[in-house]
């Protein structure tokens, strides 16, 4: 059955290390999911996300700047990141491994995401809705994200790891329609 992701209860967020000392964190306000979601399997689950790099907030305006130039994202050639996932795996009870393709900078390479299944609930509504967690790290050089400057004491600027972090609320499609 599809189901509709809520949007005000969906967070896409990264992290790096800044001079291997402090975590900078971000997060993207342009994400649109689609999942048809398998209730009786999720291993037979697919999901397609499309995020607007230009959304990306760090809260600090010359970092977004920076971030969405031609150093890093390069917004203005490639103004979306997707993910088409290709493969669900149970790890464990409500735990779960989604394999699919990642594509930044028109590069695309397959990454793995942990998921955890949170569970259905219905709101006052009698609204079905769904909740999934889910990460991964991934090397930013391997999609050409390789701008960096070497610290006079040794490490670089910016982390080479990225780590990406998913909250996601869905709803019941066939129950979005009586809401």
């Amino acid at each position: 059955m599809s189901w509709t992701v809520d949007p005000m209860h969906t967070q896409v967020e990264f992290s790096a290390k800044h001079m291997g000392l402090m975590t900078v964190r971000g997060h993207f306000t342009g994400v649109r999911v689609s999942i048809d979601l398998n209730e009786e399997d999720f291993t037979a689950s697919s999901v397609k996300a499309t995020i607007d790099a230009g959304t990306l907030i760090t809260n600090d305006q010359r970092r977004d700047a920076h971030l969405k130039s031609p150093d890093f994202l390069n917004v203005e050639q490639f103004p979306t990141i997707t993910f088409n996932s290709t493969r669900v795996e149970r790890a464990a009870h409500d735990h779960y491994k989604m394999t699919g393709d990642l594509t930044i900078r028109n590069v695309a390479r397959p990454v793995t995401l942990d998921v955890v299944y949170s569970g259905e609930a219905k709101d006052p509504m009698g609204t079905v809705h769904a909740g999934f967690s889910a990460n991964t790290a991934i090397n930013r050089k391997d999609w050409g994200l390789t701008w960096n400057v070497a610290l006079e004491t040794g490490g670089l600027l910016v982390s080479e790891e990225v780590k990406l972090a998913l909250e996601v609320e869905v709803v019941k499609a066939a129950e979005v329609a009586v809401a």
